[in-house]
């Protein structure tokens, strides 16, 4: 296809591809998609080689959250029947946060429910995060805590810090349809309070709400204007007693053709494979590793995720390597920039910082000349059912022990 090669030759170049284009990889057939993913791997490669990195989330305060969005079994009002809890003490995070590094986790995404911190929730996660480098020091920290007031992310980066997770969601155009108690300029000015601070900025999306192609590309175009180190692309769940319960338009190939535009329009950014892939993609979420350089280890904040021996067996098998706190994730530029910016942790005694690495970034690793794998077992298309939801029982918050 002329179209995916001329992609395959932006993306060596980081240049942008144009909304036609992104466009056209939605719009690719079921036929073409193994086609789709052998070009989007290749930029993938690129960048990124076929590191893989692992991230653990740690949900610090669950349920009860006053904002009513559509997507979240935490919102105002939801009759989801989730774990619910007030902020857990420092030392009860930081063994959370110990179960995911020794599962081969490089970052740790601490996440509390609410509009956003108050001063005090602030100082909270600030004895939250000393606690866990206390234990695990080459940690990467992403704090994920909501909409951010003045001078908040000053003293998160200070903390220690080294990134901050704020998502898009959806398009402009459509924002007000999933969520009413805040806007969608809120979320763009918290991403830009937190690149200010010196924190490696995280946003990304949800797919499966809804949407249409543009709104697709609106958001995923709007990410790349806004330059987050770190977009998860999240698969909606569609969760029991949340609005969007019905929504299950999703399938396997169209997650692929969505996480392949993504990397095309974002070539040399950490993808993230995030919630709602074990759900969605299914049996083919190996593919999905050669467009996303990044996952989620273990559970999500609601919702049970595919055990953490699972991932790391799936990785192997792909033919992929986890990433070690050794390796820089980020492509030098991206190093560069962030150092520019006042990293908050660059330069400190030990040298480097989470995102960022060492000083002297290490090589990437060329592109591979071999394709995509063959294609798995096929699966059959359809709509998924609420069945495949499988709620948190189990992990921080719980008496038994995390999937990690």
């Amino acid at each position: 296809m002329d179209l995916l090669n001329t992609l395959v030759e932006k993306g060596s170049r980081r240049e942008t591809p144009t909304r036609e284009e992104a466009l056209a990889v939605l719009a690719t057939s079921d036929d073409d998609v193994l086609d789709v993913v052998a070009a989007a791997g290749k930029v993938r490669r690129a960048w990124f080689g076929r590191r893989v990195k692992l991230n653990y989330l740690v949900n610090l305060k669950s349920g009860l959250c006053p904002e009513d969005c559509s997507y979240c079994s935490q919102r105002l009002g939801s009759k989801a029947e989730i774990l619910k809890y007030t902020w857990l003490k420092p030392d009860e995070a930081a063994a959370a946060a110990t179960a995911g590094v020794a599962g081969g986790a490089k970052r740790v995404c601490l996440v509390a429910s609410g509009r956003g911190p108050t001063d005090r929730d602030v100082d909270r996660v600030s004895q939250t995060i000393a606690a866990i480098k206390e234990q695990n020091q080459d940690v990467e920290i992403c704090a994920c805590l909501g909409l951010l007031s003045d001078g908040q992310a000053t003293r998160l980066r200070d903390a220690g810090a080294d990134a901050y997770n704020h998502n898009l969601n959806t398009s402009e155009a459509t924002y007000g349809d999933i969520t009413t108690t805040h806007t969608y300029a809120d979320r763009v000015s918290t991403v830009q309070q937190a690149q200010a601070a010196g924190m490696s900025a995280c946003s990304g999306l949800i797919a499966g709400m809804g949407e249409t192609d543009e709104d697709l590309v609106d958001v995923v175009f709007s990410l790349r204007e806004l330059d987050p180190d770190s977009v998860p692309v999240n698969f909606l769940i569609p969760i029991e007693g949340t609005p969007l319960a019905g929504e299950w338009a999703l399938t396997p190939q169209r997650c692929l053709r969505i996480l392949a535009m993504v990397r095309f329009v974002c070539p040399d950014v950490e993808v993230r494979l995030a919630g709602g892939r074990e759900i969605h993609l299914r049996t083919l979420q190996p593919l999905a590793l050669h467009l996303a350089n990044s996952i989620f280890l273990g559970d999500y904040l609601t919702t049970e995720g595919q055990a953490g021996k699972e991932d790391l067996a799936m990785i192997a098998d792909a033919g992929f390597e986890v990433e070690g706190t050794d390796t820089t994730t980020l492509p030098a530029h991206r190093v560069d920039a962030l150092a520019a910016a006042g990293c908050g942790s660059h330069g400190a005694e030990g040298g480097g910082c989470g995102p960022c690495g060492d000083a002297t970034p290490a090589e990437t690793a060329p592109a591979a000349e071999t394709p995509a794998a063959d294609a798995p077992v096929a699966v059959v298309a359809g709509e998924g059912h609420a069945d495949l939801v499988a709620v948190r029982r189990r992990g921080v918050g719980t008496d038994l022990p995390p999937n990690a």
